[in-house]
């Protein structure tokens, strides 16, 4: 496993624009380790109860209680009015796909993204329940009546004027930069191996005409290690997979820090007339001299912006816009 390190010092020199000081003034006393390793995107859930829970933590932001019947019951009514047949499983596999799979055509969540996006440029990390209300709020006043796919096709036709909305399919290329804000504060005094980082986008990303990262959807990193401050100037360490971002059509992909994202950091650093000596993308910094001199924590406050890039090509529905890339 590859890593890429992101440090800069308090010898920062010039004034510095807002995008540079969101950049980097968290991180001015850090040294801030971010691993290359991607991983692959979120596994769906394979049993009832789990992706059950799944759904039903997107639908009302947490997983309901009581009986397994019950619960499909509610879901059903809320998506589709109506009740299916057959086993639990199928039933559940049944709403799992309208909600989540993008196949001949996009999922729920890629229609609600969608729409969200084109009244409001941002896309919420809220429930779907809270989301549909809103938005309904903000067009009409007040909350809808009726299913979910109702009330959403209410909602298309009131923003983009038709219930079909404009989403096509584009291939997402390798290595395509997506700037990020952190939602999860990083401080190496709090963390341990294994907690998540949650992060936002903070861009949209257009190709080829078609929005496929809208700001305000969410990923999630792991952190892989965390090494305190210590004596001999010894600074603080924390290791970050940024692994999985949500793209507008729901789908998780698999993204990291690489090259790209890295000259993208050390531009932002020099656009903002910081000198090499100030930021160094590349590699850490020295050693600071001295047997009783305290090493730097890593201490990043949520809202901090960093670059991250796809790992891979993929192929996604994206919103069909004019809007400049």
């Amino acid at each position: 496993m590859s890593r890429q390190v992101v440090t800069c010092n308090t010898g920062l020199k010039g004034r510095m624009n807002m995008k540079f000081r969101k950049l980097i003034s968290a991180v001015m006393s850090a040294v801030f380790l971010v691993s290359s390793m991607g991983i692959t995107a979120a596994a769906t859930p394979e049993t009832v109860q789990d992706k059950l829970g799944a759904i039903e933590k997107d639908t009302y932001g947490t997983v309901q209680t009581g009986a397994l019947v019950d619960r499909i019951n509610k879901l059903e009514k809320d998506y589709d009015g109506t009740h299916r047949s057959g086993s639990m499983m199928a039933r559940v596999n049944a709403i799992y796909d309208e909600v989540y799979t993008n196949s001949t055509k996009p999922s729920l969540l890629a229609d609600l993204n969608a729409v969200e996006w084109n009244i409001g440029h941002e896309v919420s990390m809220e429930p779907v329940d809270s989301r549909m209300a809103d938005l309904e709020m903000s067009m009409t006043g007040k909350t809808g009546t009726g299913t979910y796919k109702q009330r959403l096709a209410s909602l298309s036709k009131a923003s983009f004027g038709t219930a079909v909305l404009p989403l096509e399919q584009v291939r997402v290329p390798a290595e395509t930069l997506i700037k990020v804000a952190l939602v999860t504060p990083v401080d190496s005094d709090n963390l341990k191996v294994g907690d998540t980082i949650r992060y936002k986008i903070a861009d949209d990303v257009i190709v080829n005409g078609k929005l496929v990262f809208a700001k305000g959807l969410p990923g999630e990193g792991t952190v892989t290690k965390v090494k305190q401050a210590r004596n001999f100037g010894r600074n603080a360490e924390v290791n970050i997979d940024f692994n999985k971002t949500k793209s507008i059509d729901g789908t998780y992909v698999d993204t990291y820090v690489g090259e790209e994202a890295k000259k993208e950091m050390k531009n932002l650093a020099m656009a903002a007339g910081a000198s090499l000596a100030g930021i160094a993308v590349l590699g850490p910094i020295g050693i600071v001299a001295g047997a009783f001199v305290h090493g730097k924590d890593v201490r990043l406050p949520a809202g901090t912006e960093l670059y991250i890039q796809t790992k891979a090509d993929t192929t996604l529905y994206g919103v069909v816009t004019t809007q400049a890339q």
